[in-house]
């Protein structure tokens, strides 16, 4: 259908371009000039008409080309031992059983909270929530009491803490001689999120305390028990150095 469509459409274009070649060449008489003329435009108008239809039919019985599809880009496979991107390691469970044992040696009751909080701070470094939820549920010590206790005290963290922990004193000897700039130079030097007092390694914890007992060493700080006094920015990054 198609294929015959396109013959009509040549061999309509054939005749008028024909017609209109030979149509100067032919000198009729004068008086049959207007018949010839007429007879012509009529000619011509139905050869027009027959290539409009068969133009149609033609562009009608097309078909658009076939789209090839993109060929996809192969997915390595994980390499053998690694785990995947997209699959991250959760972190192993954590083991409660020294809350076990710090409830049988410190009691089960309310009175115990803080000899609990301080115990298992000390064993985990930190107060984790999987601890403080089984602490509950072994004793008579509510959510609400442990939320009070450990807000309350400034010793009790209930985020992990670093490898390393730094004390920078801003008690009002150390605040005037220039705390301030120790911490925020510190806290650049070991690029600690705003909002955070861990670097994202966890090998340094910087914390504010209210007072060493060293204000003869303006501005302190202590790491791991180590204490380093008369401080400049840069002489307290040498000393995490050490």
């Amino acid at each position: 259908m198609n294929r015959a469509a396109a013959v009509v459409v040549l061999a309509c274009i054939a005749l008028l371009l024909a017609d209109y070649v030979m149509a100067p060449t032919a000198s009729p008489a004068p008086k049959s000039a207007t018949a010839a003329r007429l007879a012509r435009k009529t000619r011509d108008g139905w050869i027009a008409w027959l290539l409009i239809a068969s133009s149609a039919a033609f562009l009608a019985g097309a078909k658009p080309a076939p789209r090839r599809p993109a060929k996809a880009r192969p997915v390595p496979p994980p390499a053998v031992g690694h785990a995947s991107a997209c699959q991250p390691t959760e972190p192993p469970p954590l083991d409660l059983s020294f809350v076990d044992a710090a409830v049988a040696l410190h009691g089960r009751g309310k009175e115990s909270a803080i000899p609990l909080l301080a115990a298992i701070q000390t064993h985990y470094r930190y107060l984790p929530d999987e601890a403080l939820r089984r602490l509950c549920d072994i004793t008579a010590i509510t959510p609400a009491e442990i939320a009070g206790t450990s807000s309350f005290y400034a010793q009790f963290r209930r985020s992990p803490v670093g490898e390393h922990l730094v004390r920078v004193c801003h008690g009002t000897a150390c605040h005037v001689s220039g705390a301030r700039q120790i911490t925020q130079e510190l806290r650049r030097y070991l690029a600690i999120p705003d909002g955070a007092d861990t670097d994202p390694s966890r090998t340094f914890t910087v914390d504010e305390v209210a007072c060493l007992g060293c204000c003869s060493l303006a501005p302190v700080m202590m790491v791991d028990g180590h204490t380093a006094g008369k401080l400049t920015p840069a002489g307290a990054r040498d000393a995490l150095k050490s």
